[in-house]
Protein backbone atom coordinates (compact mmCIF):
# COMPACT_ATOMS: atom_id res chain seq x y z
CA UNK A 1 0.00 0.00 0.00
CA UNK A 2 1.25 3.02 -0.69
CA UNK A 3 1.65 6.13 1.55
CA UNK A 4 0.07 9.68 1.44
CA UNK A 5 2.89 12.00 2.93
CA UNK A 6 1.82 15.49 3.83
CA UNK A 7 5.19 17.29 2.90
CA UNK A 8 5.02 21.10 4.11
CA UNK A 9 6.70 23.84 5.54
CA UNK A 10 5.46 25.60 9.11
CA UNK A 11 6.28 28.46 10.86
CA UNK A 12 6.25 28.07 14.75
CA UNK A 13 2.99 29.34 15.39
CA UNK A 14 1.44 26.76 12.93
CA UNK A 15 0.96 28.63 9.91
CA UNK A 16 2.23 27.00 6.12
CA UNK A 17 1.78 30.48 4.47
CA UNK A 18 0.90 34.32 5.00
CA UNK A 19 -2.66 35.08 4.83
CA UNK A 20 -1.78 36.01 1.28
CA UNK A 21 -0.85 32.45 0.38
CA UNK A 22 2.96 33.65 0.31
CA UNK A 23 5.49 31.66 1.39
CA UNK A 24 8.52 33.28 0.79
CA UNK A 25 8.90 34.05 4.58
CA UNK A 26 10.43 31.17 5.26
CA UNK A 27 14.45 30.89 5.53
CA UNK A 28 16.15 28.97 3.12
CA UNK A 29 20.29 28.69 3.74
CA UNK A 30 22.51 27.02 1.24
CA UNK A 31 22.81 23.88 3.80
CA UNK A 32 19.25 23.17 3.78
CA UNK A 33 18.85 23.47 0.34
CA UNK A 34 21.37 21.37 -1.14
CA UNK A 35 21.70 19.11 1.74
CA UNK A 36 17.36 18.52 2.40
CA UNK A 37 15.33 20.32 -0.33
CA UNK A 38 17.23 18.88 -3.36
CA UNK A 39 19.64 16.24 -1.86
CA UNK A 40 16.70 14.47 0.19
CA UNK A 41 13.08 15.35 -1.68
CA UNK A 42 14.23 16.88 -5.25
CA UNK A 43 11.18 15.35 -6.46
CA UNK A 44 9.19 18.02 -4.11
CA UNK A 45 10.46 21.14 -6.13
CA UNK A 46 8.55 22.42 -9.20
CA UNK A 47 10.20 21.61 -12.56
CA UNK A 48 11.06 24.93 -12.92
CA UNK A 49 13.37 25.14 -10.14
CA UNK A 50 14.47 21.65 -10.10
CA UNK A 51 16.20 23.11 -13.87
CA UNK A 52 17.03 26.25 -12.28
CA UNK A 53 18.94 24.38 -9.43
CA UNK A 54 20.64 21.90 -11.85
CA UNK A 55 18.58 18.98 -10.44
CA UNK A 56 16.17 18.15 -13.24
CA UNK A 57 18.08 15.03 -13.65
CA UNK A 58 17.85 13.68 -10.20
CA UNK A 59 15.53 10.93 -9.82
CA UNK A 60 12.53 10.85 -7.33
CA UNK A 61 13.22 9.50 -4.25
CA UNK A 62 9.90 9.05 -2.29
CA UNK A 63 6.63 10.24 -4.44
CA UNK A 64 6.07 9.68 -7.90
CA UNK A 65 2.36 11.34 -7.76
CA UNK A 66 1.15 14.85 -6.23
CA UNK A 67 -1.50 16.21 -4.99
CA UNK A 68 -2.77 20.11 -4.15
CA UNK A 69 -5.60 22.16 -3.46
CA UNK A 70 -7.19 24.50 -6.11
CA UNK A 71 -5.22 27.79 -4.14
CA UNK A 72 -1.63 25.70 -4.26
CA UNK A 73 -2.07 25.42 -8.43
CA UNK A 74 -2.72 29.02 -8.21
CA UNK A 75 0.44 29.88 -7.59
CA UNK A 76 2.06 28.20 -10.76
CA UNK A 77 -0.88 29.72 -12.91
CA UNK A 78 0.10 33.17 -12.04
CA UNK A 79 3.17 32.81 -12.95
CA UNK A 80 1.97 30.96 -16.10
CA UNK A 81 3.21 27.52 -15.35
CA UNK A 82 0.28 25.19 -15.68
CA UNK A 83 2.28 21.82 -15.25
CA UNK A 84 4.15 22.88 -12.27
CA UNK A 85 5.52 19.17 -11.35
CA UNK A 86 5.70 17.71 -14.66
CA UNK A 87 8.21 15.01 -13.43
CA UNK A 88 5.21 13.85 -11.01
CA UNK A 89 1.59 12.79 -12.18
CA UNK A 90 -0.62 15.41 -11.02
CA UNK A 91 -3.54 16.03 -9.76
CA UNK A 92 -5.68 19.05 -8.39
CA UNK A 93 -8.75 19.13 -6.00
CA UNK A 94 -11.00 21.56 -8.09
CA UNK A 95 -14.15 21.89 -8.67
CA UNK A 96 -14.30 25.00 -10.22
CA UNK A 97 -11.55 23.58 -12.81
CA UNK A 98 -13.58 20.43 -13.46
CA UNK A 99 -16.29 22.44 -14.89
CA UNK A 100 -13.55 24.77 -17.01
CA UNK A 101 -11.26 21.95 -17.58
CA UNK A 102 -7.97 21.74 -16.72
CA UNK A 103 -5.47 24.19 -18.27
CA UNK A 104 -2.66 21.28 -18.34
CA UNK A 105 -3.16 17.75 -20.16
CA UNK A 106 -0.40 16.46 -17.81
CA UNK A 107 -2.94 17.90 -14.89
CA UNK A 108 -5.49 15.64 -14.13
CA UNK A 109 -8.61 17.28 -11.85
CA UNK A 110 -10.66 15.89 -8.76
CA UNK A 111 -13.66 17.27 -7.70
CA UNK A 112 -15.42 14.24 -6.39
CA UNK A 113 -15.00 12.75 -2.83
CA UNK A 114 -11.33 13.43 -2.98
CA UNK A 115 -10.60 10.60 -0.23
CA UNK A 116 -12.06 8.07 -2.26
CA UNK A 117 -9.61 9.33 -5.03
CA UNK A 118 -6.55 9.11 -2.28
CA UNK A 119 -7.74 5.51 -1.45
CA UNK A 120 -7.59 4.20 -5.30
CA UNK A 121 -4.29 6.29 -5.77
CA UNK A 122 -2.57 4.25 -2.30
CA UNK A 123 -4.16 1.09 -3.55
CA UNK A 124 -2.24 1.22 -6.73
CA UNK A 125 1.10 -0.98 -7.29
CA UNK A 126 4.54 0.78 -6.63
CA UNK A 127 7.25 1.79 -4.44
CA UNK A 128 7.09 5.63 -4.11
CA UNK A 129 3.82 7.33 -2.55
CA UNK A 130 1.61 10.29 -3.06
CA UNK A 131 3.32 13.74 -1.78
CA UNK A 132 0.47 15.88 -0.55
CA UNK A 133 1.34 19.47 -1.40
CA UNK A 134 -1.30 21.67 0.65
CA UNK A 135 -3.18 23.23 1.68
CA UNK A 136 -4.53 23.17 5.06
CA UNK A 137 -8.29 22.53 4.19
CA UNK A 138 -6.99 20.08 1.65
CA UNK A 139 -4.82 18.83 3.99
CA UNK A 140 -7.70 18.60 6.71
CA UNK A 141 -10.28 17.04 4.56
CA UNK A 142 -7.60 14.05 4.07
CA UNK A 143 -6.65 13.61 7.83
CA UNK A 144 -7.95 10.38 7.96
CA UNK A 145 -5.78 9.11 4.97
CA UNK A 146 -2.34 10.92 6.01
CA UNK A 147 -0.16 8.26 6.49
CA UNK A 148 3.14 10.70 6.75
CA UNK A 149 4.27 13.96 7.67
CA UNK A 150 7.06 15.83 7.26
CA UNK A 151 7.38 18.63 8.99
CA UNK A 152 9.48 21.37 7.62
CA UNK A 153 9.94 23.87 10.83
CA UNK A 154 10.75 27.12 9.91
CA UNK A 155 12.59 29.97 12.72
CA UNK A 156 9.80 32.18 12.21
CA UNK A 157 6.46 33.22 13.83
CA UNK A 158 4.06 34.79 11.13
CA UNK A 159 1.38 35.88 13.57
CA UNK A 160 -1.43 34.83 11.03
CA UNK A 161 -2.33 32.92 7.90
CA UNK A 162 -3.41 29.74 6.33
CA UNK A 163 -3.16 27.15 8.99
CA UNK A 164 -1.47 23.44 8.57
CA UNK A 165 -4.80 21.58 8.48
CA UNK A 166 -8.12 23.13 9.01
CA UNK A 167 -10.52 20.74 10.16
CA UNK A 168 -12.81 20.09 13.01
CA UNK A 169 -11.99 19.37 16.42
CA UNK A 170 -10.70 15.04 16.25
CA UNK A 171 -7.33 13.42 17.90
CA UNK A 172 -5.41 12.03 15.50
CA UNK A 173 -1.79 10.35 17.05
CA UNK A 174 1.35 10.18 15.50
CA UNK A 175 4.82 9.00 16.40
CA UNK A 176 7.90 11.10 15.38
CA UNK A 177 10.35 9.36 13.53
CA UNK A 178 13.22 11.43 13.06
CA UNK A 179 14.20 14.62 13.53
CA UNK A 180 17.10 16.95 11.67
CA UNK A 181 18.20 20.43 12.70
CA UNK A 182 19.86 22.33 10.18
CA UNK A 183 22.27 25.55 11.15
CA UNK A 184 19.47 28.33 10.31
CA UNK A 185 17.39 27.00 13.26
CA UNK A 186 15.03 25.31 10.68
CA UNK A 187 14.07 21.55 11.48
CA UNK A 188 12.56 19.25 9.65
CA UNK A 189 9.95 16.61 12.09
CA UNK A 190 8.86 13.31 10.35
CA UNK A 191 5.88 11.38 11.71
CA UNK A 192 3.75 8.63 10.96
CA UNK A 193 0.24 7.61 12.15
CA UNK A 194 0.04 5.52 14.98
CA UNK A 195 -2.29 2.56 14.09
CA UNK A 196 -4.97 1.32 15.88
Amino acid sequence: MRKLTYYVGMSIDGFIAAPDHAVDAYPVSEEFLKEFLIGAYPECLPTHVRQALGADEMPNRHFDTMLQGRTTYQAALDIDITSPYAHLRQYVVSSSLAEAGSPSPDVRIVSGDVAAKVRELKAEDGDLGIYLAGGGRLAGQLLDEIDEIVLKLYPVVLGDGIRLFTAGFDVHSFALDSTRTFGNGTVVLTYSRLKG
